[in-house]
């Protein structure tokens, strides 16, 4: 591995480690190594509702620069019901935690994105552009994903989704709060009736060409739809380029 490549260690719900990953920890800091703590602190679980969800959150990131000596912190809310950070609770979770701390640290903090649909489909990449407004409005540094399809099918995730973090998280920059919050509230409630019919997608070798590893035809298409949902909100990124 590179010097600049970052080593995982991750916590356990909620506010708990293991042995294991305290030799890990010990070994990455002996060799000098960038440490990665990741926790996924779970809404609805045994840290309770949005309030206390968020409190934990903000002791947990905290925690892991504090035990584990951690370079940055990879948080990820996620919902108990539906498995995805993306959903309207966790997004708040993950918000106000991050404008807490940044507004009183200089702490690295990242976030991990896990949608319930998958590649190829507009609501993939709707989920994606809500995570990533939010993340980018509350201050956080890292973006990392996207775990298409919960993260649990195989083969269900392309580049095309990081494509869209980057493009939304450039869209969102500087812009006001007040407006952040009026465009996730209209763009959640696009995607959010759809959990329990939302589309698994398609597997990567269906969604790109995979001899130039470059989008299909009709991918493209679904992400170009995706973006002009996206500039009607008011996100005008796209029209300025």
């Amino acid at each position: 591995m590179r010097p600049s490549d970052s080593h995982e260690v991750s916590q356990l719900n909620e506010l708990k480690i293991d042995v294991g990953a305290l030799v890990f920890t010990a070994h990455y800091v002996l060799a000098g190594n960038i440490i990665m703590c990741e926790q996924m602190p779970i809404y609805g679980g045994y840290a309770g509702g949005l309030e206390e969800t968020t409190i934990v959150d903000v002791a947990t990131t905290i925690n892991s620069f504090v035990m584990t000596q951690a370079t940055w912190h990879l948080d990820g809310p996620v919902h108990v019901r539906w498995g995805i950070t993306t959903a309207r609770e966790a997004l708040a979770v993950a918000g106000h935690a991050a404008m807490a701390i940044e507004a009183n640290t200089d702490l690295m903090l990242g976030n991990q994105y896990y949608t319930i649909a998958g590649p190829c489909t507009v609501m993939c990449l709707l989920e994606t552009a809500a995570q990533t407004i939010t993340d980018t409005a509350s201050g956080r540094e890292v973006l990392s994903g996207v775990a298409a399809s919960k993260g649990v099918a195989t083969n269900y995730t392309t580049g095309l989704e990081a494509r869209m973090m980057a493009e939304v998280a450039h869209a969102v920059a500087g812009m006001e709060t007040e407006k952040v919050n009026e465009i996730l509230d209209k763009l959640v409630a696009m995607y959010e009736k759809d959990y329990k019919t939302a589309p698994k997608g398609k597997p990567f070798e269906e969604c790109y060409d995979v001899a130039g590893l470059v989008p299909t035809e009709e991918y493209l298409a679904v992400y170009d739809e995706a973006v002009k949902i996206l500039t009607g909100l008011g996100l005008d990124y796209w029209s300025k380029k």
